[in-house]
């Protein structure tokens, strides 16, 4: 019996709909802070992707490895990530920061460093500088222009999301004046950058 017209609309329909659930793009975010980056990547309004994130409270190698466990074991259990980013700041972590970066990548993970620390990202929506000033000045240029800032602030994103564009312009000039041979000399930069480009394509 031929179907009617409106049953062959539907059945297109109901497979049109399955296969862009599964075009849906998919994250597994693992951050070294258990609620600064968090809250940050947790705040953007993804539409047409998913994302995990994880503060895992760990650092540069050990983080990575976390982030490794994590996606191998998801994966077992049938869940397979698009994109897996690690999260991490140099701080004091010299010796292991390039290790960590490279071994990120040979795993074909992404990461989203910062050197010194994830506040440099926020400091560049309001002015660019090159300056090695450490993650305390950071943190003191920061209260300056917003008045006040608590690590754990979860409104962060939304009292800086209209200087993004400035922030993103400042970081991709940090990045051109950088070697990324070897990431741990290049103070200050930050490549969060390439982490909010990559989910502001899903808001």
């Amino acid at each position: 019996m031929v179907k009617k017209a409106w049953e062959k609309h539907k059945e297109i329909r109901s497979r049109s709909s399955v296969a862009s659930r599964k075009l849906k793009e998919t994250f597994l975010i693992v951050c070294e802070g258990t609620k600064t980056e968090p809250n940050y990547f947790d705040s953007f309004r993804v539409k047409s992707a998913t994302v995990k994130t994880i503060g895992s409270g760990r650092n540069t190698i050990s983080l990575v490895e976390d982030a490794i466990n994590i996606r191998n074991k998801e994966k077992m259990h049938g869940t397979e990530y698009d994109q897996v980013w690690c999260v991490f700041d140099r701080d004091d972590f010299h010796s292991t920061f390039n290790d960590a970066v490279f071994l990120a990548g040979r795993n074909g993970l992404k990461v989203a460093f910062s050197n010194e620390s994830f506040e440099l990202w926020y400091l560049l929506h309001f002015i660019y500088f090159d300056s090695n000033i450490g993650r305390a000045e950071y943190i003191k240029k920061l209260k300056k222009h917003l008045g006040s800032y608590e690590k754990n602030d979860k409104t962060v994103y939304e009292k800086i999301i209209q200087k993004q564009s400035v922030a993103i312009r400042n970081a991709q000039r940090l990045i051109s004046s950088c070697d990324m041979k070897n990431p741990n000399k290049c103070e200050p930069c930050t490549t969060v950058v390439n982490l909010v480009g990559a989910l502001n394509r899903f808001l």
